[in-house]
C-alpha cells in the first residue's frame, strides 16, 4: 500500500543539494524546489531514507519526512492541485 509522504530538505552544499534532488525527483509525484511530494510503499521509504543518510551531510543539512493522513483534506491554492498517486512511474 502507498503513502503519501512529504519530504522537505535543506541541504547547504550545491553538489549535495543537486544529488538529493535528482534522488528524490525519481520518487516524486509532485512538490516544489525543495519539497516533494511522494506515494512510497514501506520498502521504498526505507531506501530513500538510508539513501539520503549517504547522501547528506547530518552535521550541515536538514531533511524532514512527513507522513500524511489520506483522510486529511487537501487545500489548494491558485494552479496547485492535490497529490495523486499514478498509475505508475516513469523513471528515466
Amino acid at each position: 500500500m502507498r503513502i503519501l509522504y512529504i519530504i522537505a530538505y535543506d541541504i547547504t552544499d550545491m553538489k549535495r543539494l543537486g544529488q538529493v534532488r535528482y534522488f528524490l525527483k525519481g520518487y516524486s509525484t509532485g512538490g516544489q524546489k525543495s519539497v516533494y511530494e511522494c506515494f512510497l510503499e514501506r520498502d521504498e521509504l526505507k531506501f530513500i531514507i538510508s539513501k539520503l543518510k549517504r547522501l547528506i551531510n547530518p552535521n550541515e543539512d536538514r531533511v524532514h519526512i512527513f507522513r500524511i493522513d489520506g483522510r486529511s483534506k487537501v487545500i489548494t491554492l491558485g494552479i496547485a492541485v492535490p497529490p495523486a498517486d499514478p498509475d505508475y512511474f516513469y523513471i528515466g
